[in-house]
């Protein structure tokens, strides 16, 4: 397991964990981050992201992006 600040551009990576607080993990699972979700790095740009998840696209700061792990 990594987080998803380790993932590559254009990679494909399946979620495994959800990390941080209740609140963190409920806002995340609001934006489609669940566990078994597929998500495609799409750019990263000073550590913040670009991501495809649930076909929808969603910027994620590095400290949110920490908390993802593939």
């Amino acid at each position: 397991m990594m987080p998803l600040t380790m993932v590559r551009t254009g990679e494909a990576q399946v979620i495994r964990k959800i990390g941080g607080n209740e609140e963190t993990k409920r806002f995340l699972e609001n934006l489609g981050f669940v566990t078994g979700a597929v998500v495609t790095v799409v750019s990263t740009i000073s550590g913040n992201m670009i991501v495809n998840v649930k076909d929808s696209r969603i910027a994620v700061n590095q400290d949110m992006a920490k908390k993802i792990m593939v």
